[in-house]
């Protein structure tokens, strides 16, 4: 059905489609009727919250009535101290999608180029048509990021180049050299995203952190989250990394208080506690593990993951497999949005959710 007011909107508005995120547990076992499912399908940590975390957000209970500090004051200056920039260079976000969207606001707008590989993250795209810019999609190789491709995509009218490394939702990465070769080659009045979203997932020697480059490229922004690996996905809370010009213009439209108390006091604590994320990672990866080797059983093929998920190709269309899925109790993540409709993708969970989940798919092929 038309909306009536599409002509009264933006222009990139007629032909946006909302996010859609991954069915909530509630709301599968209100329809169904059935209670004791599992959600392996927003690549959400498993472990459950910290307990630092989960001490300092009963202390925060009795500032309730009170407004957060509106420039994280605290968390800009330990989330400096620990990538080694001035303060000035970041910039806190809900989520580090709301940075994403920020730069989108500032660096793009009708008549611009938003630049990205097939199968990026779908908020690329939403942020870039909502400004009114122009989509340029580069094919992928392997699923993952043609970076020559990417490069000879460039032009005057180029404002923004997103890069998810590791990708979401494929699972793909970059190594340091190809990474840090294509920042090099880009024109510097071109910004250059990337998002390091999964960064702690990964163990390489040769997998680069793009925030020690910020002082050689000052059209570099790299963005990075609370939300997987830190275990803190429902308090929304990210931040973005940039030479400090950037960041400013980025906090020009940055919302107030776009971080809530909760959510600054909980990333403090998280960062301190290194505990907890070496063991993130450890269950991550076990349950990595587990879920290749029983894919492999299967006898169905998969994207080698550096994330917290496996996108497994069914061969078939996986609406069907999906569906059968969450009559099971087991809610993964369709990913035909993203142009891959033979494919599923499931978080890693804990070894039991992850054996439930390798039990259904059994049973639902």
């Amino acid at each position: 059905m038309a909306n009536r007011f599409i002509n009264q909107a933006a222009p990139g508005l007629a032909s946006l489609k909302p996010y859609v995120p991954g069915k909530p547990l509630s709301e599968l076992e209100r329809e169904l009727g059935i209670t004791g499912s599992i959600k392996l399908a927003s690549n959400e940590n498993p472990l459950g919250p910290s307990p630092r975390v989960r001490a300092v957000l009963e202390a925060q209970v009795a500032n309730l009535t009170r407004y957060p500090d509106g420039g994280a004051f605290e968390l800009r200056r330990a989330l400096a101290a620990r990538h080694d920039v001035d303060a000035a260079c970041v910039t806190v976000g809900n989520g580090s999608n709301d940075v994403l969207d920020m730069v989108a606001r500032v660096f793009l707008w009708a008549g611009r180029q938003s630049l990205f590989s097939q199968y990026a993250f779908a908020v690329y795209p939403i942020s870039s048509m909502a400004v009114g810019a122009t989509l340029l999609i580069a094919p992928a190789v392997d699923y993952g990021h043609d970076l020559r491709a990417m490069r000879a995509m460039v032009s005057q009218q180029t404002g923004v180049i997103w890069i998810a490394n590791p990708n979401n939702p494929t699972g793909t990465r970059l190594n340091k050299v190809d990474l840090r070769e294509f920042v090099e080659s880009v024109p510097s009045e071109v910004i250059v995203v990337v998002d390091e979203a999964y960064f702690d997932y990964v163990q390489d020697d040769d997998f680069p952190d793009a925030s020690q480059w910020l002082g050689d490229f000052p059209n570099l922004i790299v963005t990075r989250t609370f939300s997987k690996a830190y275990g803190l996905a429902a308090l929304r809370v990210g931040y973005g990394l940039s030479h400090p010009d950037v960041a400013d213009l980025l906090n020009r439209v940055r919302q107030p208080f776009n971080v809530d108390s909760f959510a600054q006091a909980a990333a403090l604590a998280a960062l301190d506690d290194q505990d907890y994320l070496r063991r993130s990672v450890e269950i991550n990866d076990q349950g990595m593990q587990q879920l290749v080797a029983g894919v492999r059983r299967l006898g169905l093929d998969f994207i080698p993951s550096a994330g917290n998920f496996l996108t497994i190709d069914l061969g078939r269309d996986a609406g069907p497999v999906d569906q059968a899925l969450l009559r099971m109790g087991v809610v993964t993540r369709q990913v035909a949005n993203y142009g891959l409709p033979n494919h599923l993708r499931v978080s890693v969970g804990l070894g039991d959710e992850n054996a439930r989940f390798l039990e259904a798919l059994e049973q639902v092929l």
